[in-house]
């Protein structure tokens, strides 16, 4: 049977753009099932240089400056959108009037709300979607979800998650978008703590119903930057400054619909972890823990084990989901980018046979109430609840 070709579209030539980028070539040789050839098709961006690579190095036929001639483009069958921020609303609202499949890096929305616009024209259009919780994809993660969802450590009584960085702990790193609550949301939430709700409630297949949080900015002003760089790196800076004005951590005691209780906390600007995402679950008869510094293991605590008490850890391997995709054996590890290649096999499923595989727009709006509730939370100084929300979510299968 020949393959079929999916040309894409992608808009937005960052760093999450060239990873995006290099998930489709992968795919061809990770997933051959799907039976699929990803044409890098036409690839978007504000910048010439961008242009010029995505053309010279990345392998699009061709680039252009302006989102709006990806989505006339009858030939351009998928989208990735890989833009700031504050352009994710305009940009998937298009997709979906087009009625093309986009794949759109988290948060969708600077807010709740954009959020829910961008699901509900999502969900009127008919297209399949895929939102970059890539972490969910780990193939620990996943066992780690295998075993609670098997009953194996038993009722879930509390968890915790904290996603603890160092990307923005140097006070003398630019004032980009990422600093503006109106071109970015707020802060360090939708940033890093929205993957911390969403592998909560992933893991448990349960909704964080309610919290009370806490907030704090630590670095109140920036250099201006005079040159932009990719990602978080190549910026160049000047002397004057200017002031942050989101957040850089948050802490909130959290409910769950289930009965569970527990805490997320999140800092951009930590000395000391680089990149500390953890995920703890605990149960009657056990626990789990993962580390995204270790994203490798799974430290497994079953309690019916009386006699060697305390977690065990356990490799990833081959009886891992997905792992004997990208490596042969335990110890020979994985990496981020894998976990890309993943979530773009999952878009390209949920395009090829009409099934939702892959992260949808209903749990990047989940997480986004989540951190609406959050931000309510400062505001009141009391405990608010998470708007639940009307599209389907795939964490509750």
């Amino acid at each position: 049977m020949s393959k079929k070709t999916l040309k894409v579209g992608l808009i937005g030539l960052g760093w999450m753009g060239r990873l995006h980028t290099r998930s489709y070539k992968q795919l061809a040789e990770r997933f051959p099932e799907l039976n699929v050839q990803t044409e890098l098709f036409t690839a978007c961006d504000a910048q010439e240089e961008n242009r010029r690579i995505a053309v010279e190095e990345l392998g699009y036929k061709k680039a252009v400056s302006d989102y709006r001639e990806v989505m006339a483009d009858p030939q351009v069958d998928i989208v990735s959108i890989c833009a700031p921020n504050f352009l994710h609303k305009e940009i998937a609202l298009a997709a979906a009037a087009a009625g093309k499949p986009f794949w759109i890096e988290k948060p969708m929305g600077v807010c709740a709300e954009e959020s829910a616009q961008i699901a509900l024209a999502a969900q009127k259009a008919g297209v399949a979607t895929a939102v970059g919780f890539n972490y969910r994809h780990t193939p620990a993660v996943e066992k780690a979800r295998e075993i609670v969802r098997a009953g194996r450590i038993g009722r879930i009584t509390n968890v915790r998650a904290w996603l603890i960085a160092d990307y923005a702990s140097n006070p003398d790193g630019p004032l980009t978008w990422r600093y503006d609550t109106k071109r970015a949301g707020a802060g360090v939430i939708p940033d890093l703590m929205c993957h911390g709700a969403d592998l909560i409630q992933y893991i448990l297949g349960d909704r964080i119903s309610r919290l009370c949080a806490s907030t704090g900015i630590f670095i109140n002003e920036r250099p201006i930057p005079t040159k932009e760089g990719v990602g978080h790196t190549g910026w160049e800076v000047s002397d004057r400054k200017g002031k942050v004005d989101n957040e850089d951590y948050v802490a909130a005691l959290i409910e769950l619909s289930a009965g569970a209780i527990g805490t997320l906390e999140s800092s951009r600007v930590a000395n000391g972890p680089r990149a500390e995402y953890i995920v703890e679950i605990y149960g009657t008869e056990g626990s789990l823990r993962w580390n995204f510094e270790f994203l490798n293991d799974l430290w497994v605590c079953l309690a019916k084990d009386r006699e060697f008490t305390g977690y065990k850890r356990v490799m990833a391997g081959p009886d891992f989901p997905n792992f004997l995709r990208f490596q042969p054996g335990a110890g020979t590890s994985m990496g981020f980018d894998d976990m890309k290649a993943v979530e773009a096999a999952q878009f390209v499923s949920s395009v090829i046979d009409g099934a939702q595989n892959a992260p949808s727009v209903g749990d990047g709006w989940a997480a986004a109430e989540v951190g609406d509730a959050m931000v309510r939370s400062v505001s009141s100084g009391a405990w608010e609840t998470v708007r639940q929300v009307s599209v389907p979510t795939t964490f509750e299968k």
